[in-house]
């Protein structure tokens, strides 16, 4: 158990909450107080297989005891294996592996760049993304990410325009003045679980063909299973030209994937991206995992608990004048309480249960796939006694 009495040397960038936790098994985390908490968000979505998987465990146990990290100087079997089933999974024909979300969008858009550089149309320079959006906190990323509070310290980014999501005019004139790529969730998880609505999708790949953009699905949030099927672009018959992949795919370790199909799945040559940590031996493994697992049922118990979870928040919604409205798909659930979603998530973590905020009104739910209904039960029956419990005045 670590000690307790180190002074944390970490810069300010979170406002971290007091518990240290130490241990955790399946949708639940120890604290070093001996505490349970039920783990509703997952890591903000990464933890797809919960604390403690066994299978998973006894797979990086069996990696650290035989190749560590390597380079991408050199070839891992697992590496290999895990591009072969994201690419068929996703219909795309290549990946480049990274260690984050952020760092997929990143490639995604230098991919997008150069695309129009090599045939002919190096003044496609700038974006198009959408308010609400999240795409990262490295400088590419952070530019097409919509909150300016996230990009106002760090000074003038890429150039990128910002379109309310859903406005098929407005995104018909934007891409008419010939940009690098549009990027885009098919549901904006920090921007409130917000799934966009199937025929602005439709219109926007069609606009995106016609006009010689690249298309980019942002789904390191939404994608890997999380909804019920692999991509969330697949509710809506989404063939984007790259999509982005991270947080569920590596079950708790850092990794990111940037899928591209025809002529962008060729853009990159040696020496025009890399990463020294990306796709290593260790992440590989661990989604490989997750794809095993989800190949094994897990994606049926996502559909089966997401259900059940949508169905309950529906409820509570009915009943509760505090909650307004309830969205998204599978397991990525949010329910609008307007004014008070800080304080219900402060609430809910009084009484043991881990959730967040999302665009200010949200509580967000993206719990681990491994989720039992006991353990849904338990959330919810805690989660309603706090909608019960909760004062009228908000002050």
């Amino acid at each position: 158990m670590p000690d307790v009495t180190i002074r944390d040397r970490t810069m300010g960038t979170y406002r971290r909450a007091a518990p240290l936790f130490v241990s955790g098994e399946g949708a639940w985390m120890h604290d070093a107080e001996g505490r349970r908490f039920l783990d509703l968000i997952s890591g903000i979505g990464a933890n797809s297989l919960g604390h403690g998987h066994p299978r998973l465990a006894a797979a990086l146990a069996d990696q650290a005891g035989t190749l560590g990290h390597i380079s991408n100087l050199y070839r891992h079997g697992a590496g290999e294996e895990l591009s072969e089933r994201l690419c068929e999974l996703t219909c795309m024909e290549a990946v480049f592996f990274s260690n984050s979300g952020s760092e997929a969008n990143e490639a995604a858009l230098k991919l997008a760049r150069k695309h129009h550089a090599t045939t002919g149309s190096p003044e496609r320079q700038h974006f198009v993304a959408l308010e609400r959006g999240f795409h990262g906190r490295t400088f590419g990323s952070l530019s097409v990410t919509a909150n300016a509070a996230y990009r106002t310290p760090f000074g003038e980014g890429l150039s990128a325009k910002f379109l309310e999501p859903d406005d098929i005019g407005a995104l018909e004139a934007a891409l008419a003045e010939g940009p690098a790529a549009f990027i885009m969730e098919p549901i904006q998880g920090e921007g409130g679980v917000q799934p966009l609505d199937a025929d602005y999708v439709a219109a926007a790949r069609e606009l995106c063909t016609q006009t010689g953009t690249v298309m980019i699905a942002d789904e390191v949030q939404c994608g890997g299973g999380r909804t019920g099927t692999f991509l969330a672009g697949a509710h809506y018959g989404l063939a984007p030209d790259v999509v982005t992949l991270a947080k569920p795919i590596g079950a708790g370790l850092p990794i990111g994937a940037t899928l591209a199909r025809g002529p962008y799945a060729r853009t990159l040559v040696p020496g025009d991206h890399g990463s020294t940590f990306g796709g290593g031996p260790f992440a590989c493994r661990a989604a490989l995992c997750v794809l095993d697992e989800l190949d094994g049922g897990l994606q049926q118990q996502v559909i089966d608990r997401g259900a059940a979870l949508a169905a309950a928040l529906d409820g509570l919604v009915a009943r509760f004048d505090v909650l307004t409205e309830r969205r998204g798909l599978g397991l990525m659930q949010g329910v609008v309480a307007p004014g008070r979603a800080a304080e219900i998530t402060g609430r809910l973590f009084d009484a043991g249960v881990l959730t967040c905020t999302a665009q200010g009104d949200v509580v967000r739910f993206l719990p681990p796939y491994i989720l039992t209904p006991e353990d849904l039960a338990e959330g919810l029956s805690r989660f309603e006694r706090v909608l019960t419990d909760l004062p009228t005045d908000p002050s």
